[in-house]
């Protein structure tokens, strides 16, 4: 038999797949199994944004290899940078600080294959988004975790760095609003990131899927901390806000070096995003966003019905402020992958163990909002039925 590389046997198991298979063997046992552990918006792609889709599907110059492949399609780069002027009013130059993405976790992998050599320090957040750990290893990268604690706000102390180990890393991979654990960033907390990443010669990455999910604060952007020369580079997604997760289409804004090196990653590997997805992503950045204030009242009535039902059960919650997610403490003196396993041995909710995202992740679960109304209404009735915990 054939050996597979080196590189599979470092990467930890993937935690998304080991929870459908918790999944299958309860629902294999008779158990109605209510999942709240994969964050995949029910609701609908907009009515406008399918319309575009369509239409672009019937030019006959959607269907062979996209204009600009590489890169991505001049109108839907121009798009981007016109959103995020808007949005956070940063200037970005279509032509060399854009980039079309096949979905923001490609762009994390690129990135490390475009900066990373064997043996280069990658440091992550822990707890974080497991794909960041995957895409380092993929490179050949030493991993090393930056503690992140609730008291600081789930915010990196860059004073507690040291200072040979930042001189040292390659990339610092950061995501606000966060997965898992919902905390935000502030602008005043950007500067002092661009700051150290100047200093420090330090990539700094900030994964943004969830920028427009936020329900009490105007959102951030790691670029504007500072100005596109500094090496920081972030990843936002189409998928979150328009409901558009199988879609595939995000976008990277920042440095333009590191964009071309991006761009050389993208040339030797993909073939871009589908031409009409383009099209449709543009109809999502420049067309009309109600149905973002639509989504976050679900989202916010979902959180409230959560938070209020982890009282119940005599735990500890503050509401979060952003993402469709809710970090949970779990009993004290409990640890998150047990607690888990109970909540579906017992109510047939799944829930994601805080430890699947860095040993400081234990003591917490997450919970994802992005389930129908009845089925989320029947999950909190059941953890209710379990009395106080």
């Amino acid at each position: 038999m054939v050996r597979t590389a080196e590189r599979l046997a470092q990467l930890p198991p993937y935690l998304f797949v080991q929870i459908r298979q918790k999944e299958r063997e309860a629902k294999a046992r008779g158990i109605d199994v209510i999942s709240l552990g994969v964050g995949d918006p029910d609701q609908p792609t907009p009515d406008h944004v399918i319309d575009a889709l369509c239409a672009a599907a019937h030019d006959p110059a959607m269907h062979v290899y996209p204009p600009d492949e590489e890169r991505g399609m001049a109108e839907f780069r121009q798009a981007v940078a016109g959103w995020y002027q808007g949005r956070f009013g940063v200037r970005a130059d279509p032509e060399r600080e854009v980039l079309a993405l096949i979905g923001s976790k490609e762009g994390n992998h690129h990135l490390a294959l475009a900066y990373l050599n064997p043996g280069d320090i990658a440091l992550i957040p822990d707890p974080a988004y497991p794909a960041y750990v995957a895409s380092a290893i993929f490179a050949g990268a030493q991993v090393v975790r930056v503690p992140m604690s609730a008291e600081r706000g789930w915010l990196p102390d860059y004073a507690a760095i040291p200072s040979d180990l930042a001189r040292r890393a390659k990339i610092l991979w950061l995501n606000y609003p966060n997965n898992p654990t919902t905390a935000t960033a502030n602008t005043a907390f950007w500067q002092e990131t661009v700051a150290w990443a100047t200093a420090t010669e330090t990539i700094v990455v900030n994964d943004c899927p969830y920028s427009e999910i936020t329900f009490s604060e105007q959102p951030t952007s790691l670029l504007s901390g500072g100005t596109l020369a500094a090496p920081v580079v972030e990843f936002n997604s189409l998928s979150k806000p328009y409901n558009m997760t199988g879609w595939r289409i995000g976008m990277a804004v920042g440095n333009a070096d590191i964009i071309a090196a991006l761009r050389k990653v993208k040339e030797n590997t993909d073939s871009g995003v589908f031409g009409a997805v383009q099209r449709a992503g543009v109809a999502a950045l420049s067309g009309p966003q109600e149905n973002i204030a639509r989504l976050l009242a679900i989202y916010r009535r979902r959180r409230d019905l959560v938070v209020d039902t982890w009282h119940a059960l005599g735990l500890p919650l503050d509401a979060p402020r952003a993402t469709f997610y809710v970090w949970a403490p779990v009993p004290a003196g409990r640890d998150s992958l047990s607690f888990a396993g109970e909540l579906l041995e017992r109510a047939g909710v799944v829930v994601t163990p805080g430890v699947g995202y860095g040993t400081q992740g234990d003591g917490y679960v997450r919970m994802s909002l992005t389930m129908r109304d009845e089925r989320l209404l029947e999950a909190m009735q059941r953890l209710r039925a379990l009395g106080p915990l």
